[in-house]
């Protein structure tokens, strides 16, 4: 996933009247470069580069999707914000130190721009409300928009209905889910399924829009078209990243890159998720489109192993009691798998069954997608390695394990012991029999000789 950098440089693109971009070869498909990502520790939401929220999954990042058009670009659903009059240039970039996300349209009438977030004031606020904030702001001019909010609930397979509250405000109702919809201009309905609004936006002058899965108030409504807000996000962020301890040369791109991992972070469980995306192709045309919104255990070792170095050592302490809890799970069933799954829910579950989105047709016509990972059920040795090392370095930077991680620990290593030089899939993750890998063998060494020190 594209991060842009705070002077935007490195996503911009010409759009058309029609929301399609002329550094888009597909006409319909972003190049994933193109994208920026929001969130607030429960989910997340992808943007492109043309105002299109094209991926979001709602309550957390491994629940079906209400937007898609990332793998289906007509049945996916989407949330657009588009310039209607004339050629305008996009530019994609965050607020400093944050993840406050900002898309420029620039055009002959005026510069606008969208600042769109996921608040979050304050780490584990027990009042937090997931909802995604999107600020549609004049800087020069006049700039005329198309708003659309066009949901298609579980991956698009639930049909959904639409009951109008007033000229302001409205919800998506399915069995399973209902977002709510809440504007500062009026919006119409389309086809009795999607949302719509038309205004124009002149210098100074800031349209909001709220969606959320609660309903959304007139003081919520208040709260969340203020620029307060905003600042309160950007400062949480900010506050964050302001820890870190590194002081290098490459600043800015350690630091966006620590806040993108910083998303990955599921802040109610302590779980790391690998992506906030699923069956994105490892190459065009290709068969592997893996869902990757799961805890990979070597994945998490990876991620904890960078916030460590980098001074950020809750992250590794809430993670390490989420690992606790998985000990305890396993402690009576290490089989053929081990004591430890490959990954996991946030919740500590194995993943659901591998299924297959055959109605969608897959980023830029690459299938299949799938959702869930049949990877659950491998053995990879590898990842007692990755893991044991980053268990050591929270030990020399952070405070420490407790006595009972360390008693689970050395139940890992006794196992580790006995099958250390079983056949396995190893970090390739193939889909065929198991196999001697080195890398499970010398990631068998590092968990031992980790335990030693």
């Amino acid at each position: 996933m594209s991060t842009p950098s705070e002077s935007g440089e490195d996503a911009a693109a010409t759009a058309r009247c029609d929301g399609s971009t002329t550094a888009d070869a597909t006409g319909d498909y972003l190049p994933i470069a193109d994208h920026g990502v929001i969130g607030d520790l429960r989910t997340a939401a992808v943007v492109g580069v043309d105002g299109r929220i094209d991926w979001f999954c709602c309550p957390r990042f491994d629940s079906p999707s209400v937007f898609g058009s990332l793998l289906d670009a007509r049945r996916g659903g989407a949330w657009t914000v588009e310039p209607i009059d004339g050629e305008v240039t996009t530019r994609q970039f965050y607020l400093p130190d944050s993840n406050v996300l900002v898309t420029r349209f620039l055009s002959e009438d005026g510069v606008a721009e969208v600042q769109d977030l996921m608040p979050i004031a304050r780490p584990h606020d027990p009042d937090h409300r997931t909802r995604i904030i999107r600020r549609v702001s004049c800087v020069r001019g006049s700039v005329e928009f198309r708003v659309t909010v066009a949901p298609r609930f579980d991956y698009g397979r639930q049909a959904h209905t639409v009951v109008v509250e007033d000229e302001r405000r409205l919800r998506f109702e399915t069995d399973d889910l209902e977002l709510h919809l809440a504007s500062t201009v009026d919006v119409d309905t389309v086809d009795d399924r999607d949302a719509q609004a038309h205004f124009t936006v002149e210098t100074g002058q800031c349209v909001t829009f709220v969606l959320a899965p609660d309903p959304i108030g007139s003081e919520v409504l208040d709260h969340d078209s203020s620029p307060a807000v905003v600042a309160a996000t950007v400062a949480f962020w900010q506050d964050w990243v302001s820890r870190s301890s590194y002081t290098g040369r490459w600043r800015e791109m350690v630091h966006r890159s620590a806040l993108t991992l910083k998303l990955l972070t599921h802040e109610p469980s302590g779980a790391v998720v690998s992506a906030v995306t699923a069956a994105l192709p490892e190459e065009i045309g290709g068969e592997r489109n893996w869902d990757y919104r799961y805890v990979w255990i070597r994945d998490a070792a990876f991620t904890l192993y960078a916030l460590l170095r980098l001074g950020f050592t809750d992250e590794a302490g809430a993670f390490m009691d989420w690992l606790t809890c998985r000990f305890d799970d396993g402690a009576d069933e290490a089989g053929d798998l081990g004591p430890l799954r490959l990954m996991y829910t946030v919740d500590g579950d194995p993943p659901p069954k591998e299924t297959e989105l055959d109605h969608w047709e897959g980023y830029r016509q690459t299938s299949p997608v799938l959702v869930g990972n049949a990877a659950a059920d491998q053995l990879q040795l590898d990842i007692y390695g990755e893991l044991i090392d980053s268990v050591y370095l929270y030990n020399k930077y952070g405070p420490g394990i407790s006595y009972g991680s360390w008693t689970h620990l050395c139940t890992v290593a006794g196992w580790l012991v006995d099958n250390w030089d079983r056949p396995d899939q190893s970090i390739w993750e193939v889909r065929s029999k198991p196999q001697d890998y080195v890398y499970s063998r010398v990631m068998s060494w590092v968990a031992l000789e980790r335990m030693i020190r």
